[in-house]
């Protein structure tokens, strides 16, 4: 049978190198030793916001941005370049014709992606992860277009909003302390008073459906225990569609919140993450449909 392998056996002698076998265990060495200093700035990422408010709400920026990025890597951007806007690796940079300006080369951002599944002692199965380098837009010798700010219709991105929610919805002329909606866990439903802007909807439902989703998700719900998640995934979609989120505060994070460890804090961020993405999915299936077709101009 016919092999190529001759062609390096060539060129190893024509560069006069001495054979060198290799390494697998330096290799499976140094590939730990960078996996886990990835964890260790997640960890002190997830850390610091759980310290301090303003921290906070940078994270939930950048996840907003992000929201396909797992709350890990969100808080990885985060750590390393929170302006990020568009996040590509270098191939995947260079297939669009861009490429990595010759000075950013070395600040490319480490996040995580999964790899290999491996079982555990106790028989379950767990991934891998393997460290990869992207790096933004801004790092490319592309030039940035400025996003236009596209004004959406407000009846229909309400109507995406509460797009086969998770329990029925009924308006009402009053809520307890002129709240805006409230999910009401005995009766399994989400009560809107009446009267509000298009704003104020979207804020209170928002909130009110990230209660009931949390509900449907965890073991045992109570209102005040869910509280900060909740506010948090309204937060989350509301930067996500354009809504006004100068009123909201983190000054105060909940004690239990900033108390816990850095494995705690991740999966606080990853329930925000997933419930905020839930509901998300629900909108963009209304929004596509009803997404005005492109003119001509558009598509050049």
């Amino acid at each position: 049978m016919n092999t190529f392998d001759d062609l390096f056996d060539a060129s190893a002698a024509k560069n006069n190198r001495n054979d060198q076998p290799f390494d697998k265990d330096a290799w499976a060495a140094k590939k730990q030793e960078q996996r886990q200093a990835v964890y260790d700035l997640a960890d002190s990422t997830a850390e610091a916001i759980a310290a301090d408010g303003g921290r906070f709400r940078d994270y939930l920026d950048v996840q907003s941005r992000f929201d396909r990025y797992t709350a890990t890597n969100a808080l990885l951007i985060l750590a390393q370049k929170p302006e990020a806007t568009q996040l590509r690796d270098f191939e995947s940079w260079r297939s669009t014709g861009a490429f990595i300006k010759r000075q950013e080369m070395s600040h490319g951002i480490s996040i995580l992606e999964p790899g290999d599944e491996y079982k555990r002692e106790d028989g379950s199965i767990g991934t891998y992860y393997n460290v990869k380098k992207v790096y933004d837009v801004s790092q490319t010798n592309t030039r940035m277009k400025v996003q236009p700010t596209v004004s959406m219709d407000e009846r229909l991105l309400l109507k995406a909003l509460i797009h086969r929610p998770p329990v029925p919805m009924q308006t009402v002329d009053e809520l307890p302390n002129n709240m805006g909606a409230l999910y009401d866990h005995d009766q399994k439903v989400i009560f809107v008073r009446r009267g509000m802007t298009a704003d104020d909807i979207f804020r209170s439902v928002s909130k009110e459906l990230a209660h009931a989703e949390i509900a449907g998700a965890r073991s045992e719900y109570y209102r005040e225990d869910a509280a900060f998640a909740a506010y948090s995934v309204s937060y989350l979609l509301c930067r996500k569609y354009g809504i006004d989120v100068s009123g909201y505060d983190f000054s105060r994070l909940p004690e239990d919140f900033r108390e816990a460890d850095p494995q705690s804090i991740r999966a606080a961020l990853s329930e925000m993450r997933d419930t905020a993405n839930t509901i998300s999915g629900r909108m963009y299936r209304v929004l596509e449909q009803n997404k005005a077709p492109k003119s001509k101009e558009q598509e050049r």
